[in-house]
């Protein structure tokens, strides 16, 4: 039995940071391979703990700090899932990203000394390792308090310093897509905690299985209200989406991919705290939010479309693939919630894949608009079968996970349609056709990029090749465990429904 195995898996990388920015100058080029060294380890964890989860184990882990607040850990069915993939995208763009900061230094502050190198380099890998602390700390905190705390930490420590000194455009720009970040991570959070405070005065509790005794007061529409006008400006749902385009897409890729398991978490928060405790209150918002969800899933796939910046692409499409999560959990039934849940996985994998794809794209050809690339395939073909992989992901085609997640996903949302209102099964169809305009802009996206024609620049440059191993194997080996998990889902749907099936 492993001590503490909850509390390893939250802290560990945090330590990991501590250890790399004090031995910065010793360090150097090894920081990187630490935080990826120790993530392997929490995945590991992770592993051991799904594994006793799976045979009926719940694991709860108790530190009190008084008689209201606690940082009290609960890993079962849901949050054990939730947490192993994200873990997972947290390794692979860990080892990616050794190789692309070194580039992203080198296009920002040019040939810099040894020691100045290092200051930066040590830096981004200081702040990366919190990316999993924050998701580790939201999937297994019982404690409303201690949540906001976590959803705060990633807004507020690694997003806005990492854009800020490691994004795209000049400086003046990159500082200006930072604070946009951090205003609209801060509000949505603010507003969220406004629900968790409004709970707090009619429970006496920060604990979110106090949140159950709210059910039928009142009260609890607005604090379901409250919590998800927070949730939603993460969720980029619209009309609170205009953020996503400028803060995705000017990000360093090899955090663009974690902004999206970032924004995506947002949909596990709801399931945990509003659905779960507050089930028939909840019932009220279902009809509503899977109308805004389809708004949001049209209008991004249509976004995506018009946009030929390789990374803008990537961001809009997160605009619209967000949204199938969402109208999966808004649906309330034990499918669609699961499937729902199941597709948030599925898609931080597809995200991943993609948005380091772009990034491979760029880090070799030094550009990023569409138009100016084409033929690539012959040129980069690791990196043509890797947004291949991405984009058939993101479609949701077999033999990606994502298309499971979309079946299980949709037949729950059809069974809600066809015992219920009757605009949920309109809701439903036009979903399911809106499929295609994924279909549509992702392998449009492979055409423009890797075929037809060569710009003669393209041609003549010898330097444009697949990039270093270190960062397409990594990538590789996400795309082949998205494909294994589509042909098994059933180990994360079990897990799923241990806690989703007792609704």
């Amino acid at each position: 039995m492993i001590p503490y195995i909850l509390l390893q898996i939250v802290l560990v990388p945090a330590v990991a940071s501590l250890i790399i920015i004090s031995t910065r100058y010793i360090t150097g080029r090894k920081a990187g391979f630490i935080a990826g060294g120790t993530l392997i380890y929490t995945t590991a964890l992770l592993l051991i703990a799904a594994t006793r989860i799976y045979h009926g184990e719940i694991i709860f882990e108790e530190y009190p700090f008084g008689p209201k607040i606690n940082f009290n850990l609960l890993a079962d069915g849901l949050s054990i899932a939730i947490a192993v993939i994200m873990n997972l995208c947290c390794v692979v763009l860990a080892f990616y990203s050794i190789h692309y900061v070194d580039h992203r230094i080198e296009k920002i502050y040019g040939d810099v000394d040894e020691r100045t190198w290092r200051m930066y380099y040590t830096r981004f890998f200081f702040l990366f390792p919190f990316f999993a602390t924050g998701f580790m700390g939201i999937a297994f905190s019982t404690n409303l308090l201690a949540m906001y705390f976590f959803m705060e930490l990633l807004t507020i420590i690694p997003l806005y310093f990492i854009m800020a000194q490691f994004g795209y455009s000049d400086f003046i720009e990159r500082y200006k897509v930072a604070l946009m970040c951090l205003f609209w991570g801060v509000a949505g959070a603010t507003v969220f905690f406004i629900g968790i405070l409004l709970a707090y005065t009619h429970t006496g509790s920060f604990e979110i299985a106090s949140l159950s005794t709210l059910s039928g007061d009142p009260v609890a529409t607005w604090v379901i209200l409250l919590m998800l006008l927070g949730l939603f400006s993460k969720l980029a749902i619209f009309p609170l989406h205009v953020w996503m385009p400028w803060v995705h897409a000017e990000h360093p890729t090899c955090i663009a991919g974690l902004l999206a398991v970032y924004a995506n978490i947002a949909v596990y928060v709801m399931v945990r705290v509003l659905i779960l405790p507050l089930y028939d209150d909840f019932k009220v918002f279902s009809i509503p939010i899977m109308v805004l969800a389809l708004i949001t899933m049209v209008y991004g796939s249509l976004l995506a479309m018009a946009q030929n910046d390789v990374k803008r692409f990537a961001a809009c499409s997160t605009i619209s693939q967000i949204s199938y999560s969402v109208i999966g959990v808004a649906a309330l039934t034990v499918w669609s919630i699961e499937g729902g849940l199941f597709f948030f996985l599925c898609h931080i994998m597809g995200k991943a894949m993609l948005f380091s794809t772009a990034g491979m794209l760029v880090y070799m050809t030094g550009v990023r608009d569409i138009r100016k690339m084409g033929g690539l395939a012959a040129k980069m073909p690791i990196t043509a079968v890797l947004w291949t992989m991405g984009a058939m992901s993101l479609s949701g085609l077999p033999p990606f996970s994502t298309f499971a997640a979309e079946w299980i996903m949709f037949t729950g949302i059809f069974m809600y349609g066809t015992h219920g209102p009757s605009i949920v099964l309109v809701i439903a169809i036009i979903a399911v056709t809106a499929v295609g305009l994924t279909i549509a802009y992702t392998f449009w996206s492979i055409k423009r990029i890797f075929f037809g024609p060569m710009s003669p620049e393209m041609a003549n440059n010898d330097k444009i090749r697949d990039p270093p191993v270190l960062m397409w194997l990594p990538i590789l080996i996400l795309g082949t465990i998205s494909i294994l998990i589509g042909l098994y889902p059933k180990f994360i749907l079990d897990l799923f429904h241990l806690v989703i099936g007792g609704i």
